[in-house]
């Protein structure tokens, strides 16, 4: 199979290689079903991929694509001359038409590939408050999105900026280039029929899903360098991987790439500290070397070598923001872990190592999530809040314990690989 992919890769030219990664986007990511409409959200830079995601899902019966692009340079000018009440500003209005839009059955597609460290020099407290702000505008988007009431996935594009920091020793035009070779790698693109690639490793991921759902285990323990945590499931809660079929009923891989398994924790059941293993690209601000410590679910100390002011603001967003709305295993083979590279993306990094998250929740990792109200899965542990925002804990030296209802331990990972 690798000589086969090593054989391809050979014979096709860049534009095919991103034209592929195009259909990837709109026939497995999204899943598109004729008559819907697409709300495509990317930077500047992604117009090449941008033309031909819209002409795929055109060409698959959309309706209607609105792209709606982002400048980076334009990002700047705001933190360099906007007065600082600015910062307590939001688009409300274009979030609330987002939600509208998703609410009446568009899917969503994101491109990321922005400069991970793009705000590493602005004050941090304006960068929070603004994050706080754009996360309250987002809610009612967001809610539809984790609710997986439409289908909606993220791909990447190798951005200059981006390439310069996965590849800083590199020439730039050489640093896009390789990073474009890892995109097209992780997302499978070199397979002789990806879209057949992509459903042989969904299938893998839903039988890994299944063997942890038949097991049902009570919590989860990882120790590791810095880490002695235990993360309680929520009741009746439900692994997921790879797929998911939306409640729109159109199937969909939210992540492309994705290598992970994950379920919904309880918010006042996590016990311990917990230290990344991974620095975290936060919209525009790296933060490094996180180390928080959990009691009865809620972060009560939390540092950081490089952002710390910005995670602290991210914490105060709102009461959810200091609980878990998500725990992922990821083994230590993944093929993203095993190409040595950071790439400064939550994307790809949280698909080369077991992660958590702050915040909201999904509640489609419930059972019979969708007969459920929101006060149901808040009394079996969902956890609310206006973020979402994942980061590594993963990594060769991890060890995973699952511990059934009576509390006795089963070893699950050994050295960040599946036993």
């Amino acid at each position: 199979m690798a000589e086969e992919a090593l054989s391809h890769n050979r014979t096709m030219s860049f534009e095919e290689r991103l034209d592929r990664l195009a259909q990837v986007a709109v026939h497995v990511g999204l899943g598109l079903k004729p008559g819907q409409q697409v709300v495509l959200t990317a930077p500047l830079e992604a117009v090449p991929l941008v033309r031909r995601i819209s002409e795929h899902a055109y060409r698959a019966g959309a309706n209607l694509v609105t792209t709606l692009l982002a400048d980076e340079e334009s990002t700047l000018l705001r933190y360099r001359y906007a007065p600082d009440s600015a910062f307590d500003a939001a688009a409300n209005w274009l979030f609330d038409g987002m939600a509208r839009a998703y609410a009446e059955g568009s899917a969503r597609l994101a491109i990321a590939g922005g400069n991970p460290a793009l705000l590493a020099g602005q004050d941090p407290t304006k960068v929070g408050r603004a994050n706080a702000a754009v996360s309250k505008a987002m809610r009612p988007a967001l809610d539809l999105i984790t609710k997986h009431e439409i289908n909606w996935t993220i791909v990447s594009y190798a951005t200059p900026a981006w390439a310069r920091a996965v590849f800083p020793d590199e020439p730039e035009e050489r640093a896009i280039e390789k990073l474009w070779e890892a995109i097209f790698a992780a997302s499978r693109v070199d397979a002789s029929d990806p879209v057949e690639a992509w459903k042989q490793h969904d299938a893998h991921l839903q039988q890994r899903a299944a063997k942890l759902n038949d097991k049902r285990y009570s919590a989860l323990r990882f120790h590791g360098p810095g880490t002695d945590l235990t993360v309680g499931l929520a009741d009746d809660h439900l692994w997921l991987g790879g797929g998911t079929d939306a409640r729109n009923g159109v199937r969909c891989i939210p992540n492309i790439p994705t290598e992970e398994v994950f379920t919904t924790p309880h918010r006042d059941r996590v016990e311990g500290e917990v230290t990344s293993t991974k620095p975290l690209s936060h919209q525009g601000t790296l933060i490094k070397d996180i180390h928080v410590r959990f009691e009865k679910g809620r972060v009560v100390q939390a540092s950081a070598s490089e952002g710390e002011q910005v995670l602290l603001r991210m914490l105060d967003t709102d009461s959810g923001a200091r609980h878990l709305g998500e725990v992922a295993l990821v083994p230590h083979s993944s093929p993203i872990a095993q190409s040595g590279l950071l790439f400064w993306n939550t994307l790809f990094d949280e698909n080369a190592a077991s992660h958590i998250a702050l915040g909201q929740a999904y509640s489609t990792c419930m059972r019979e999530a969708e007969s459920l109200s929101g006060e149901q899965l808040r009394a079996r542990g969902a956890n609310e809040s206006l973020i979402h925002v994942d980061w590594m804990i993963g990594s060769g030296k991890m060890n995973v314990d699952g511990i059934d209802r009576n509390g006795k331990p089963e070893p699950l990972m050994r050295a960040g690989e599946w036993v």
